[in-house]
């Protein structure tokens, strides 16, 4: 489902810019999470941030969600084709808050990963102090909904279609996971920037 709004078709450059101009607007440590199904490659997005933001004298620090995944017992416990046990059990979200986004608005500080998902074990990282002025960019997905706090969030979007089609059918039963999230977290609502990349190429921001 697509938000009302106007459809205006940007460069990923000029995407870019829009998304610094806005966190650069903000004093102080900024929180920037940049939400997505992986096949709209939010962690390029998220990257694409990062020079850009240093450029303008903001540190910059990048944190993965899917370095906050609940251990495998739990993600799988109902099996691993499971497309409600992946929209609610797949993600720490309160780890990811505890650990990460809260206490880096305090005082900077941040874990940059807890669990490592393919060894199904703590990764054992240092809490991190990131200085005055930096730029926190945390890229996933489903993320939204989840009472994270962001001061700003860029959510990505393609057609029901254009998702099946590039998930393809080795992860189709994702599918009902994601529709679930676009009815019930209402992505596209809740985001701050809403950036559709059908073809992404050729994004375009939707602006209401």
């Amino acid at each position: 489902m697509t938000p009302a709004g106007r459809i205006q078709p940007v460069t990923t450059a000029a995407l870019v810019e829009r998304i610094v101009q806005r966190v650069t607007a903000h004093a102080g440590r900024v929180r920037v999470l940049v939400d997505g199904a992986p096949p709209t490659r939010p962690d390029e997005l998220a990257d694409a941030l990062v020079d850009p933001l240093r450029a303008r004298g903001r540190p910059v620090v990048r944190v993965h969600a899917e370095d906050f995944l609940r251990p495998a017992s739990v993600r799988f416990e109902h099996g691993r084709d499971d497309p409600d046990a992946y929209l609610e059990d797949r993600l720490d979200a309160r780890a990811l808050q505890r650990e990460v986004l809260g206490p880096f608005a305090v005082d900077g500080t941040y874990l940059p990963s807890l669990w490592d998902a393919r060894r199904d074990r703590a990764t054992r990282a240092a809490a991190v102090r990131a200085p005055q002025g930096a730029v926190l960019v945390v890229d996933g997905e489903l993320l939204l909904g989840r009472w994270l706090d962001a001061d700003l969030t860029v959510h990505l979007t393609v057609r029901p279609d254009t998702l099946a089609r590039r998930l393809g059918p080795e992860h189709a039963w994702q599918l009902p996971a994601f529709a679930r999230y676009e009815d019930e977290a209402t992505p596209q609502d809740a985001a701050d920037v809403v950036v559709r990349v059908d073809d992404p190429r050729h994004p375009a921001l939707v602006e209401r």
